[in-house]
């Protein structure tokens, strides 16, 4: 039996119900995709506690692999039996769904269809961060804060093959030693350091020339205080909670910063882009920068890996097997 998993209210990974799952017809444009995995990612958790609201019910999830098993009229680059995987668009924790054509990614045919279901959002993600927000190039120097978490491994092993320096933050020593394994050239270990000051000690007191923060709450602030003047800070999640309010000034004159709050959906929502950004994380994976999955779940077990992404029990990326 097909299943889906719902989302019935606000709150907790207790209001997740696993329903059967009736068979949809594709429409103009459209494909039908037999997942065979699932991403799982923080905007899940912040669709599932209201803090990116969506029409309840819900089907969470925004990244998947599979097979195309029917196509409906006018379909192009996609036929019945490709591997395809896809990101960033809502619908993803279902046996199977409806997907516009265009954005389903063609996989090699020797490529495993459920392992490639959690490589699209946080490959295009950092695709999006390291090229587009900014230039990340052989000498620059990068802050990832959760080095060690699903977007931050790929984070610091892309940036290091494009040359750059990566410091990271982790929070506990097991998390420092996947965060080097991944590459990393330092990492600071806790949430209550003086990060600035430590940054600061190994850029001779400079700081680096770009950081990502996918953090928030009141680490945002600190994080500014890492970049050298006319630097660059993306602020991309807020694991933390709520990001403490922010003003012009704190941005400059005196700090002289750019500052970034880029969405991957938008990005994504534009098609040369999103086709763009699929080819640049198939090569990307296909040299090793995107690793596989850490953790493997049942699709019907999906609160029990919400619970370990949000408690922070995790590192490297989630997948939901269907």
């Amino acid at each position: 039996m097909d299943i889906k998993v719902e989302l019935q209210a606000i709150g907790g990974p207790e209001n997740f119900v696993v329903r059967e799952q009736m068979v949809e017809e594709p429409g103009k444009g459209e494909i039908r995709l037999r997942h065979g995995g699932i991403g799982l990612n923080f905007i899940d958790i912040y669709q599932r506690i209201g803090l990116y609201p969506m029409p309840l019910p819900a089907i969470l999830g925004v990244e998947g692999s599979g097979v195309v098993e029917a196509i409906g009229p006018d379909v192009e680059g996609v036929k019945v039996g490709d591997k395809v995987a896809y990101g960033a668009i809502p619908g993803g924790y279902a046996a199977t769904r409806l997907l516009p054509d265009w954005r389903a990614i063609k996989l090699p045919a020797d490529m495993d269809a459920q392992k490639a279901g959690n490589i699209m959002l946080r490959g295009m993600t950092a695709y999006m961060l390291l090229t587009q927000t900014y230039q990340v190039k052989a000498g620059t120097s990068l802050l990832v804060h959760a080095a060690a978490g699903g977007l931050g491994s790929i984070l610091t092993r892309w940036a290091k093959d494009l040359g750059a320096k990566v410091i990271g933050t982790v929070g506990s020593d097991q998390k420092a030693e996947e965060a080097y394994a991944h590459g990393a050239d330092h990492i600071f270990v806790g949430r209550d350091l003086d990060i600035a000051s430590q940054v600061k000690d190994l850029t001779d007191g400079v700081g680096v020339d770009y950081a990502i923060d996918g953090i928030g709450g009141t680490t945002l602030l600190k994080t500014f205080d890492c970049v050298r003047r006319m630097g660059m800070v993306a602020s991309i999640g807020q694991a933390a909670g709520p990001i403490s309010p922010i003003t012009v000034d704190d941005i400059g004159p005196v700090r002289s910063l750019s500052f970034a709050r880029p969405s991957v959906m938008a990005f994504a929502a534009q098609p040369s882009l999103y086709r763009e950004a699929g080819e640049a994380v198939l090569k990307a994976y296909n040299r090793g920068i995107l690793p596989d999955a850490k953790q493997v779940f049942p699709l019907h077990d999906v609160a029990k890996a919400h619970e370990k992404l949000q408690g922070g029990k995790t590192t490297g990326s989630m997948l939901l097997r269907v």
